[in-house]
């Protein structure tokens, strides 16, 4: 059965630099790295030590709260070093890969005709379970919890995110596997939302409630999706995935190997020749950033897309779920007086000195600068305009701030992570971290009522 979603408030945000429908095998990294900071709310317990070799899907540390929830190495090799933080907190791990990679192999399930226990007790012990997230809060799924419903977005609206059509091409089996044995793990539905106008290799796939979407950016946002689908009252929980993840977690299930492989959009107005790379989960980025070459020194790379991604060096490692990696310019040169004439070069929801609403299908080739300073929140309108969830935008901001638990309930917290306000903290004429205090209102909720 499919039903159509369509989103009216939004921004798209296009970009100069959308990846290429070609595909390049990655360079092999002679380090891989496991961000530990990937898994927010999880307090790792190591299980092996410097020096140590590991197989590829062996496990690394598990999860304090819960013994049973591993988390394992994308590839074979010596764990090389362990970076640790204040109090001795892990930060990261890096394994020296080896030349010839070998795998920890586990007996194969089908789906079919397993239990749900069974397939549970898969998912931990291959390594598969953190690529399952839970709301609200937005931390790795309790296995203990069964959720109302499991959501997947495979319509990418953020700019410059990678082409999930493309990506999932020819994966239909892995994709239909993953989903059989997710649908046992819950008593609702398998959500699964594709663009209205795109040729999704979820079309013709069973046990899922399929949802054609279409609008503009936040349209792609499974938080956008849960909201107009299913919203989240106290008490509840829903599970989401990412497709790439639905594919490993699949394979894993037909051929019992965790096989980390990423399909990686390499994007952005910096990169001479923007496409996808084949690569690996904590992959060092160098290995194929500068393969499509660089147009300026100058440039900031980004471990995701420009609005929820992360600053890292070019040297530094593909996070544990990003499917994107985005380089654009730097933005630390600054216009005279440049707010005092008109502007044709850069995107605003307000028609103030600003002509972007005169083109809305320009590309534009931005930089990281914000264009303002931070400032007390000005009552402007922008965020509803961007927002097309059921929420005050700037009210439960507001409430975040001022840490008002009732308010933050009332007002939807449990609904939204922080990547549900990127767009909103974009157009924000205030240049208020949306994202950091999302972040931080969840953590106290968290804290104070669980």
């Amino acid at each position: 059965m499919s039903k159509d979603i369509r989103i009216k408030k939004g921004l798209n945000i296009n970009l100069v630099g959308a990846a290429e429908h070609t595909t390049s095998k990655a360079a092999l990294s002679n380090v891989y790295a496991i961000n530990l900071l990937d898994f927010y709310g999880i307090t790792p317990k190591l299980m092996v030590k410097e020096g140590e070799e590991v197989k590829a899907g062996e496990p690394l540390f598990y999860n304090k709260d819960n013994a049973d929830m591993l988390f394992v190495s994308p590839v074979s090799g010596e764990l090389v070093e362990v970076i640790r933080g204040a109090r001795r907190k892990v930060l990261m791990l890096k394994i020296l890969a080896d030349k010839e990679q070998t795998h920890l192999t586990h007996k194969t399930l089908d789906p079919q005709t397993a239990s749900a226990e069974e397939i549970k007790s898969f998912l931990l012990k291959s390594g598969c379970w953190p690529f399952i997230k839970r709301r609200p809060y937005d931390f790795v799924a309790d296995p203990n919890v069964a959720p109302k419903a499991i959501f997947v977005s495979a319509y990418g609206t953020a700019p410059l995110a990678a082409d999930a059509d493309y990506v999932l091409q020819g994966k239909e089996k892995e994709l239909q596997t993953a989903l059989t044995a997710l649908g046992k793990l819950t008593p609702g539905e398998v959500h699964v939302s594709v663009g209205k106008k795109g040729n999704s290799p979820f079309n013709g796939l069973s046990g899922i409630t399929l949802h054609k979407v279409s609008g503009p950016h936040p349209a792609g946002l499974v938080g956008t999706q849960i909201n107009k689908i299913d919203p989240i009252n106290k008490g509840e929980q829903v599970w989401t995935l990412s497709p790439q993840d639905l594919v490993i977690i699949g394979e894993c299930l037909l051929t019992g190997k965790f096989n980390a492989e990423r399909l990686v959009a390499l994007a952005g107005s910096s990169i001479k020749e923007p496409k996808y790379y084949l690569t690996k989960i904590g992959a060092e980025i160098s290995t194929f950033l500068y393969a499509s070459g660089v147009n300026t020194d100058n440039f900031r790379v980004i471990n995701g897309d420009v609005l929820t991604g992360t600053k890292t060096a070019p040297d530094g490692y593909l996070g544990f779920y990003n499917t994107t990696v985005t380089a654009i310019p730097e933005g630390d040169d600054y216009d005279l007086f440049g707010w005092t004439k008109p502007i044709f070069n850069k995107i605003s929801t307000t028609r103030a000195l600003t002509f972007s609403w005169l083109q809305p299908k320009k590309k534009y080739d931005l930089t990281t600068n914000t264009n303002g300073e931070h400032r007390a929140f000005v009552v402007t309108g922008q965020y509803e305009e961007v927002f097309p969830l059921d929420i005050y935008p700037m009210q439960l901001l507001k409430a975040c701030m001022v840490k008002d638990l009732d308010e933050m309930e009332q007002l939807g917290l449990y609904e939204v992570i922080p990547e549900d306000f990127s767009l909103t903290e974009f157009v924000c004429t205030s240049k208020q971290p949306h994202q950091q205090i999302i972040r931080e209102g969840l953590d106290l909720l968290h804290k104070e009522i669980g």
